[in-house]
């Protein structure tokens, strides 16, 4: 099987919260495997897997694969890269996170309920 004939598949990581819930999909005789990542399949599979999403009976659910060209598949892999890199070390250079002033004001500095109504009825008096 020559690479222009090819594409590269993978079951989007497990992410319940976005949809994502598959952890395994076997088709046409492969297992695929969410842990495993890329794999490389004929073009009729992956267009076949292009259009599987997470819950078969919902068409509205998230799709299931990711499928790409190799190149493409490098670039989402170093981006993914990256992405987990952004967390801080305490090795790196950190700038201060400044804490807000003293004087902040916070929620008891508001007026109380019945003080509340104590002054509004006072206007309306006045009024």
């Amino acid at each position: 099987m020559d690479n222009t004939n090819t594409l590269f598949v993978r079951l989007k990581a497990y992410d319940a919260r976005r949809g994502h819930v598959l952890r395994r999909y076997t088709y046409a005789g492969i297992k695929f495997q969410e842990e495993r990542g890329w794999y490389r399949v004929a073009k009729p599979v992956a267009d076949y897997l292009r259009t599987v999403h997470q819950l078969p009976s919902d068409n509205y659910s998230p799709l299931a694969f990711d499928v790409c060209t190799e190149a493409e598949a490098k670039a989402l892999d170093a981006t993914e890269s990256d992405e987990a890199k952004t967390k801080r070390s305490a090795s790196d250079e950190l700038k201060l996170s400044p804490a807000r002033p003293a004087g902040t004001l916070t929620t008891e500095d508001l007026p109380k309920a019945s003080e509340e109504k104590d002054a509004r009825r006072a206007k309306r008096e006045k009024d």
